[in-house]
């Protein structure tokens, strides 16, 4: 049920891969060219400007001794920066360089001065005799690197989030207040799965405590709508979007879109203690969302949903 978001994290890594192999020969290269100059300002400068020519998405590169004290300025694109003599011993990206290094990608981190997610290259210099003369830091904005970026797929698991913990600890010396959507809820219902069937709703979150919906329609995808229960328990409310074929690629079958309605009714008015706040769904992903009374958050795929009765779902939350 909490299985851990593997496939992100592995996405992640393949980028972070990829970095690197991308900045193994011209760092390496760098290094090399140091050491016969290292501690000579202004060759190193010279030296870290000239490869700043192969690195066009590197802000800038610095050099630090063994102290993790500057001895180069900052050399961007632009010329020279501040920095000689700034002690960098605190930056989260020094913490993993160890004897034995080579190249070293930091996590990503959100800068001190632009103060947005960056990355630091720390590639180790050493002299002939394999000695550490210090390190060549290559300072990036995660925006400006040249990867992929191949869009990260959400998994198809169920995934279950803790809320609030102060109304988790509440919850037993609460009841369930009839909302107006309550008092209606099978118009509600009714005008919710016409417009998803018929008329390009492909995602909805019904916020039965509230009396709202909040939808999203394939024609205009990156807007969404907000009804209130006026128009949700109103059936003229379909008149205001256009009929159009419940879409080819969903995951949800038509068929399942009112079982899938219909079981968020039952979870609503399962328990006066236990019960739902709000419900999703996406037709696209196949994926149930579901906040109840305790603020614990459940997401799981439509069909593995609907084989779970409302005792299972009371157990849960306790």
């Amino acid at each position: 049920m909490n299985a851990p978001r593997k496939s992100l994290q592995k996405s992640v890594a393949h980028q972070r891969k990829a970095l690197k192999a991308l900045l193994q020969e011209p760092l390496g290269q760098l290094a090399e060219a140091c050491c016969p100059v290292w501690g000579d300002r202004e060759k190193l400068n010279a030296l870290l400007a000239h490869a700043l020519k192969a690195l066009p998405y590197c802000k800038h590169l610095y050099v630090l001794d063994t102290g993790s004290v500057q001895i180069s300025d900052n050399v961007s694109h632009n010329g020279l920066l501040e920095g000689f003599g700034r002690d960098r011993s605190k930056r989260p990206y020094m913490s993993k360089v160890k004897p034995g290094s080579g190249l070293i990608l930091s996590d990503a981190y959100i800068s001190l001065r632009q103060r947005r997610p960056s990355l630091t290259a720390i590639q180790v210099v050493r002299d002939r005799e394999g000695r550490a003369l210090g390190v060549i830091g290559a300072y990036f904005g995660l925006r400006d690197l040249p990867l992929t970026r191949e869009l990260y797929e959400e998994p198809r698991y169920w995934r279950q989030i803790k809320g609030d913990p102060s109304i988790r600890g509440t919850v037993f010396h609460q009841t369930r207040t009839e909302s107006e959507m309550d008092r209606h809820i099978d118009t509600v219902l009714g005008v919710m799965a016409e417009l998803m069937l018929y008329h390009g709703v492909f995602h909805v979150i019904l916020h039965f405590s509230s009396s709202r919906a909040i939808i999203w329609l394939v024609e205009d995808p990156y807007r969404y709508r907000l009804l209130d229960i006026n128009e949700l328990i109103d059936p003229d409310t379909c008149f205001a979007y256009p009929r159009r074929p419940y879409p080819a690629d969903a995951l949800v079958p038509a068929g399942q879109i009112r079982e899938v309605l219909d079981s968020f009714r039952g979870l609503r008015l399962m328990d006066e203690m236990f019960y739902m706040r709000s419900g999703t769904l996406n037709v696209f992903n196949g994926i149930v969302g579901l906040t109840f009374s305790c603020d614990g958050s459940h997401y799981i795929p439509y069909d593995e949903f609907l084989k779970m009765d409302d005792a299972f779902w009371i157990g849960a939350q306790q």
